[in-house]
Order: C-alpha cells, then structure tokens, then sequence
C-alpha cells in the first residue's frame, strides 16, 4: 500500500462522477453516521473471496457476476432478490455442470446503487434537470424536488443493502441453495422458455447423480457444502464519501477494507491513473474490478495495475472487458498481450452488456441478445488463440420477466420492449435470456478444456 494512502487521501485528487450537494454539513452528518454503523461485510468473507478469484486467475474456476443495473428503493421486494438469485444459482449449475469447473458467485446486488452519467442535466420537453444518479443520489421522477441530491439516501441504501444481505445469506446457506432442489430453481416463465426446458433436462441428470450419492451415505448431512453455496456480493464503487464511510481498519490483519461490499469495481469513466476513484481503491483491501473499454491503453493498463496491484497479488485484480461485439478483436489481444508480457495475475471477464447499448425505433434504450451473445464468443476466442483464460462474465440481469433486450430465444421484438420495460437505468436479460448465455459460456468453456487436454 502507498504509504502516503489514508481513507480521505482520495479527496485531494480529480473526482469524476460524484455529485454536487447543496448541504456540505448534512453530508457530512450522514457521512460521519454511517462510519459508526456495522459493517455490511466482513474482512475475512473479502479474503475469501480473492482466495477464490487466484483460482480463476489461474485457469481452475470460473466467475459469475451478476445483477441489477441499478437497485431500487421501490423495488426492494423479497420475491425479487429470491428471483435473481435463483437465476444465478440455475447459471451457475449450468456452468459447473457443463464446463467442469467451480464458478465463483458475486451478485451486483446489495448496493449497485449509484450510476454513472454521460451528462450532468436530461432534457425532456424543454425542461432541463440534473440527471439521475441512482436511489442513493437522487431520485428518478422527473422532478426538481426529486432531482436535488440528498445525503439521508445514502442511509436509505445502507438499510436497504443490510437486509438485502440478510436474505442472501438466509438463501444461500439456510437449504434453498441445497443441489437436490435443483429442480426447484426451475419456477415460473423460465421454466416454459426454451431454455427453460433444456435446464429441466440438466437437472434431471443431476438429481440422479445425487440419488446414487445419496445411496452411497453422501448427502448435504455428510457433505455441507452439497447444501449451501458461497455468494458474494460487489457494486461500482461511484460515490466515494459513501465508500470512505464504510471503510474499516481489520483487527486481523491491520488492513483497511471496505465493508459496503465484498468486491468493488472502478468503471470506465473513472479508471484515470491519478484521479480518485483508483487512489481510493488502490488502498482497500477487497478484491478490485476495472473496466476495460475500448479507450484504454495497453500501457496505461499496466500503470493502473501497478497503482491497484503493486505486489501481483493473484485474486486482487478482475478485468472486465467491455468493447462492443464489433471491438474485441481491435482491442482485447494488444491488453492480454501485454499483462502476459508483464506476468500479471489477473481474472479476465467479459462485460458484454455495456458497448451493445442502441436505442430502438420507439425511443427505447435496448441490448440485442445476438450482439451480447456474439461479444462472449469473441471474447472467449480471442482468450483461446492467446492461450489465456477467459476467466469470468460480468451483466446486468434480473430474475423477473421483463423485455427489456432485444431478441434471444423468446424473440423480444421492438414492440414488446413497452410491455415488461421495468428497469430505473440500463436494460437488463431477463431469467430465460441470462440462462442461454450460460449454457453458451459453458459449450465454450467445454470446448477449451476439451482441446487443453488434446494438447
């Protein structure tokens, strides 16, 4: 760690993103509450989690990462979360299923609250207001009131993520994770989709392996971890003085982590080497993501690798690729290349929901499922010819029935986009779309471990 890092260092460097608020001593009050509250995450759950993550740096797991585009206030129902990580439990297995491999889970939930903008103000009808920030900024009614940012949201987030949390760790380890309900993940629309049908199928496969297991005295009594699973939880770490507050000194180790999240990520707005979304980072201890897109230098890669990594430490850096369907090709090997020229440990992701963004003819902001499909296919190709791991998957998804992406197997057209459109920022797959880039990633995975044994 720089020995010149506190947890307030980031404040005399460029700041990008952060809003404007009109009370700097209402703030400050909420700031200075939240540094008392608990911690939402604890030091070794974090370590945990990058112990996992040298795994995949090294070619023997796999990550899924997933969740809202941005969570919301209004919509912090207990069906929801069950939903989404019901989706992610059903990606998983058909990734470890298909693929041979663990698959590491980290949700984008539990504090995926604050968004990036491209522009400060939205106009709508000749109107012009700041633009919206995410439930823990401000508010997305078109509005003045609703638009001003407000520090007492950050309280709002830091509640609402606790019990967030709560739930996944009541799902994760309290039965419902269990293999042998693996049948039962399979409810609701997902289950009359395509590919709805083609898990049921997996899944019978499964529950007669674990029958013979069972016949054999091995069950989640004799073998835990058949019943529960590890999940973990990341955001973008945007809103920096929500970020300092939650940060803790370890008793353990003596380390700072942040305790809002197990993992964080910096995107690609913010990812400038001396700015101070990366001086925050580079002194927390939680695993760390970067955006990858298609600005980014080869050598500015490596700058940026040397400020978050200085000590190559496999676990502590994700990569997450995010160039477009068109772009990987131009950019991704000149990166891969030179971190293996520089023997870098790092886990390589494919965010392929980010640079597929188009807006359709009716003015709605989509993702086609084609586009998101072909860029996790050249991603894992190019990882293939280079001899590298295509380590992980990063998206934006939920366990509800929306259309909000265009196509997939259930063929969402333009005209359906208006009747299940629910998202607060980006459009998000749905539990059918999300479950055919599983089985997609898995076929690859498959194809790669088949052709390093040959080899």
């Amino acid at each position: 760690m720089n020995e010149k890092w506190t947890p307030n260092s980031w404040r005399a460097c460029p700041v990008k993103q952060v809003p404007t608020y009109d009370d700097a001593a209402a703030l400050q009050a909420v700031e200075a509450r939240l540094a008392g509250f608990p911690p939402l995450v604890f030091a070794g759950e974090a370590r945990n989690l990058k112990s996992q993550l040298a795994e995949v740096s090294e070619g023997r797991a796999f990550l899924l990462q997933g969740g809202d585009c941005a969570e919301s206030f209004v919509e912090h129902e207990a069906d929801n979360i069950r939903d989404t990580f019901r989706v992610l439990l059903q990606m998983a297995v058909v990734l470890t299923y298909g693929a041979k491999l663990p698959v590491i889970k980290v949700g984008r939930m539990a504090g995926q609250f604050a968004k990036p903008r491209s522009a400060d103000t939205e106009t709508i009808d000749g109107v012009e207001l700041p633009s919206y920030r995410g439930d823990i900024i401000n508010g997305i009614e078109f509005t003045a009131e609703a638009r001003v940012p407000n520090p007492e949201r950050q309280i709002s987030a830091y509640r609402q993520a606790a019990s967030t949390l709560n739930l996944l760790r009541a799902f994760a380890k309290g039965g419902y994770a269990d293999l042998t309900e693996v049948h039962r993940w399979n409810q609701g629309f997902i289950a009359d989709s395509p590919q709805g049908a083609r898990y049921e199928d997996m899944a019978r496969q499964i529950n007669e392996a674990m029958d013979f297991m069972a016949a054999c005295g091995i069950s989640s009594l004799t073998a835990p971890q058949i019943g529960m699973v590890d999940f973990f939880t990341s955001h973008e770490a945007l809103l920096l003085g929500y970020e300092q507050a939650m940060t803790r000194l370890d008793s353990t180790s003596g380390e700072y982590y942040d305790t809002s999240a197990h993992m964080l990520w910096i995107g690609d707005r913010t990812r400038q080497p001396d700015g101070a979304h990366v001086e925050f980072l580079s002194g927390v201890k939680n695993p760390i993501g970067l955006k990858c897109g298609p600005t980014l230098d080869k050598d500015e890669l490596i700058t940026l690798l040397d400020k978050l990594n200085p000590e190559n430490e496999a676990g502590r850096i994700t990569l997450i690729a995010r160039f477009g369907h068109e772009n990987v090709e131009a950019h991704l090997p000149d990166l891969i290349r030179k971190v293996v020229a520089e023997g870098r440990k790092v886990v390589w992701s494919c965010d392929p929901m980010h640079g597929n963004t188009i807006k359709a003819s009716n003015g709605y902001k989509t993702r086609p499922v084609d586009r998101i499909l072909t860029e996790v296919q050249r991603f894992m190709a190019v990882h293939q010819a280079e001899g590298t791991h295509a380590g992980g998957i990063h998206f934006e998804m939920t366990g509800q029935n929306v259309t909000e992406c265009l196509g997939g197997a259930q063929a969402i057209s333009e005209e359906d986009l208006s009747s299940r459109y629910h998202t607060h920022c980006d459009p998000r797959l749905n539990g059918s779309q999300a479950l055919e880039l599983a089985f997609l990633i898995a076929e690859g995975l498959a194809g790669d471990t088949a052709s390093s044994r040959v080899a």
